[in-house]
């Protein structure tokens, strides 16, 4: 079981080259942190930068998976631990006049910043800026910030529900916290347009000015996986200026019934065959039956861990621990779920642009793809 396992994250489909940074603003838990995925300039001999990006996160996904870390971390960290992502790390920056749009992706429950790569590099290559973030409600497997006293690092595990608690009481407030993240994100981003000076407290080689008069705030969405998907749901509510959400395979549960007459937006659920509840389909159709513009589909063969990157890891060790593949190629789930995205973002956005070849996927036309949710059998 033991040795190295390969990651075999695809390259972006688009014709864009893809680079990413990491940002960390403010030295306390109320900053941000996130993992910038850009268009970039090519160059040769571009550093990648490692897939998982400290020791401490392996720590974190094995408290996570309720796994020992005394055994667990070791292991992932030496199966895992050099395993890279096929991205140019600090690479130029590519300026564009008419400004790109702009992605807030937020990452499911015991994920973090960099386990989406696949899914915002392949965005990316079609000319968006995607901001990854990494929560700090205690959600995020593992995460931290650095304190302004010589930059000392404080880390945040991950929570389980306190032992007496209700857990949609712990996660409600969570969801909650996760959606302020992503509006501060997009505040982050007005503050570089209009020129305003951000320092990113990390060591980056990377100007985050350069962003200025290249990104169209007019043209912003939010995005998330599980966790995220129903975070994303929640931030067309808190913040007027995200025009649409794309929500994959989204946990429901966590967001109160009142709030589901106030979602103003268009919502693309892309469900999996494996995970979804009829609890939770049934919030979906809530939130359909009122805007005829948000759209179901579920993507046959797939599971939970199949919108992530732990679906490209060889090897059965991993696909046992995470349950990250279904009967669908990996490749062809990134495929479908990032061009039915792509449809749904023209659509919403305003792109002119040639996603349109794919609106067919947004009702569920498609090898692989069904609209609407006729599989319910959850694993939650």
């Amino acid at each position: 079981m033991g040795g190295a396992q390969s990651l075999a994250l695809p390259l972006g489909k688009g014709p864009q080259n893809v680079g990413c940074t990491d940002v960390m603003v403010g030295h306390t838990q109320q900053g941000l942190f996130l993992r910038l995925f850009y268009p970039c300039l090519p160059g040769a001999g571009a550093q990648q930068p490692l897939w998982i990006p400290r020791y401490e996160y392996c720590s974190g996904l094995a408290d996570f998976t309720r796994q020992s870390w005394c055994w667990c971390a070791p292991l992932l960290s030496f199966s895992i631990g050099s395993c890279r992502v096929p991205v140019s790390w600090n690479g130029p920056f590519k300026p564009h006049s008419s400004g790109y749009p702009l992605i807030i992706f937020s990452h499911g429950l015991g994920a973090f910043r960099t386990l989406y790569s696949s899914i915002c590099s392949e965005l990316v290559s079609w000319g968006f800026v995607v901001a990854a973030l990494e929560h700090r409600d205690h959600s995020a497997s593992m995460t931290y910030f650095c304190r302004a006293e010589a930059g000392r690092e404080e880390w945040i595990p991950y929570q389980h529900v306190p032992q007496g608690q209700k857990e949609f009481y712990f996660r409600n407030k969570q969801v909650h916290q996760r959606a302020e993240e992503c509006v501060r994100a997009l505040q982050l981003f007005r503050d570089i347009s209009s020129g305003k000076p951000i320092t990113n407290i990390l060591p980056q080689d990377f100007d985050l000015s350069v962003l200025k008069d290249s990104i169209d705030l007019t043209k912003v969405a939010v995005m998330g996986h599980s966790f995220g998907g129903v975070t994303a749901v929640l931030a067309l509510v808190k913040e007027p200026s995200f025009r649409c959400a794309v929500a994959l395979d989204a946990w429901m549960f966590p967001l109160e019934n009142a709030l589901y007459p106030e979602v103003p937006k268009p919502v693309l659920f892309i469900n999996t065959e494996k995970f979804q509840t009829p609890e939770s389909i049934g919030k979906m159709k809530r939130l359909s039956s009122r805007n005829s513009q948000t759209k179901i589909i579920t993507v046959l063969g797939s599971v939970h861990q199949s919108q992530t990157d732990f679906t490209f890891l060889t090897g059965k060790l991993f696909n046992c621990i995470f349950k990250a593949r279904g009967t669908l190629d990996p490749y062809k789930g990134l495929d479908i779920i990032s061009r039915a995205a792509l449809a749904f973002l023209q659509r919403h956005l305003n792109l002119q642009e040639e996603f349109h070849q794919w609106d067919n996927l947004l009702e569920g036309v498609g090898d692989s793809v069904v609209p609407e949710a006729p599989f319910c059998h959850s694993n939650l």
